[in-house]
C-alpha cells in the first residue's frame, strides 16, 4: 500500500488538503480491474498530532499523526506553509522532509509548500515552481532554486513542485498517472470532472487566456478573436494591427500591456491548443495537424509544441486519444 502523508498546519487553507485527499484517499470502485496495484492510504500529519488546528473559513481540523509518519510515507505532500512572506517553516516539518527525501519518498509541494521544500534543501539546483505570487520571493530568498513562475508544475523525479491551488490537482494527477497510467488518471480526471489533457504527463498550461471584447472600441481583443478566427492562415504582426485599427508599434505596446506577452507568441499558444482536439481525436497525421492550425511545417509545430506542452505531438496522441482514453 503506497501512503501519501500530507502536511496540516494551523491557519491552512482547506483547499489544497482536499484536493490530496479527494484524489489518494477517496475510494475508487469505478478503476475496478484498471488497477494493478493497491490504490493509495492518506495520512493527515502535523507537528503536535491531535491538537486542534484552525483553517480558513472559521472551522477547525485535526491531524491524528504526527512528523514521524509523515517522514516515513512514500509521497510526502506539503500544500503550504503559514506565511511564505515571513519565511516561517517549521523546523519539525524541515527535518521529516529531509529525512523522508533521504530514505526515497516522493517529496511534493503545492502552492507555497515550495517554500518548505526549498528551507530544506531539496529544490537547490533544480527547477521549481510556486504561485506566481510568491516566485519572486523564493527565488530571492533561495538563489540555487530555478524558480519557473509560468508552469503548471515540475517533476523532477523524486522532487515535485505545483503552482498555484488548482495546480495541485494537476499536479496529483500527474502522480497518478506516473504511478497507475493514462487510463486511471484520466478516470479519475474525469470522476473530478477536469480536463485531462492539463496534466498531460508533462504538459504545461497556455499561458496566454482569451479575454473577451469588452466593447467595440477594444481593438487588442478584437484582432485576437479575428485571428482566432483565422488561425489556419498567414497571421503577422501587421495583419493583426489592420485587424484592431492601429500601427504596428502602437498595437505591439497594447497587446503585451493587455496580454503580457507578444502577439506572435499568443498565436503560437493558441495554435497548440487549436491542436490539442485534433490530436485527441486520433485522425490525421501530425503534418496535417500542423497545416490544420496555421504551421508552415510539421517541423515547426513540433518544435512549439514541445515547448509549450513538453511533450511530443505524438506522445501527446499517444497517451491522450479518445480510443485510449
Amino acid at each position: 500500500m503506497h501512503t501519501v502523508a500530507v502536511y496540516a498546519f494551523d491557519g491552512m487553507s482547506p483547499f489544497e488538503l482536499g484536493v490530496v485527499v479527494e484524489v489518494f484517499g477517496l475510494a475508487r470502485p469505478e478503476l475496478g480491474s484498471l488497477l494493478t496495484a493497491p490504490w493509495y492510504t492518506v495520512v493527515v500529519c502535523a507537528d503536535e498530532p491531535g491538537t486542534p488546528l484552525n483553517a480558513v473559513g472559521g472551522f477547525g481540523l485535526t491531524a491524528r499523526h504526527g512528523l514521524d509518519e509523515l517522514a516515513a510515507a512514500d509521497t510526502v505532500m506539503v500544500v503550504g506553509v503559514p506565511n511564505a512572506f515571513s519565511g516561517e517553516v517549521s523546523p519539525g516539518l524541515v527535518s521529516a522532509l529531509r529525512t523522508a527525501h533521504r530514505r526515497g519518498a516522493r517529496v511534493v509541494s503545492i502552492c507555497s509548500g515550495a517554500f518548505a521544500l526549498a528551507a530544506a534543501g531539496l529544490l537547490d539546483g533544480l527547477e521549481a515552481t510556486t504561485h506566481w505570487r510568491y516566485a519572486e520571493l523564493l527565488q530571492r530568498r533561495h538563489p540555487d532554486v530555478r524558480v519557473n513562475p509560468d508552469v503548471l508544475y515540475v517533476d523532477n523525479g523524486s522532487v515535485l513542485t505545483s503552482a498555484g491551488s488548482a495546480a495541485g490537482i494537476d499536479l496529483c494527477l500527474h502522480l497518478v498517472r506516473r504511478d497507475h497510467g493514462a487510463r486511471v488518471a484520466n478516470t479519475v480526471a474525469r470522476r473530478f470532472v477536469v480536463p485531462p489533457h492539463r496534466d498531460g504527463g508533462q504538459a504545461q498550461f497556455i499561458e496566454a487566456a482569451v479575454k473577451p471584447v469588452a466593447d467595440e472600441d477594444d481593438g487588442v481583443a478584437r484582432s485576437m478573436q479575428w485571428a482566432l478566427d483565422r488561425l489556419a492562415r498567414p497571421l503577422t504582426v501587421p495583419l493583426l494591427a489592420r485587424a484592431a485599427r492601429m500601427s504596428d508599434r502602437s498595437y505591439l505596446r497594447h497587446f503585451t500591456a493587455r496580454n503580457g506577452t507578444s502577439p506572435m507568441r499568443w498565436v503560437t499558444t493558441q495554435r497548440i491548443a487549436a491542436s490539442l482536439p485534433l490530436l485527441e481525436a486520433g485522425t490525421g497525421t501530425v503534418e496535417e495537424v500542423a497545416a490544420a492550425v496555421g504551421f508552415e511545417s510539421a517541423a515547426t509545430f513540433r518544435h512549439h509544441f514541445g515547448r509549450t506542452m513538453r511533450t511530443s505531438p505524438t506522445a501527446y496522441r499517444r497517451a491522450f486519444c479518445r480510443g485510449v482514453a
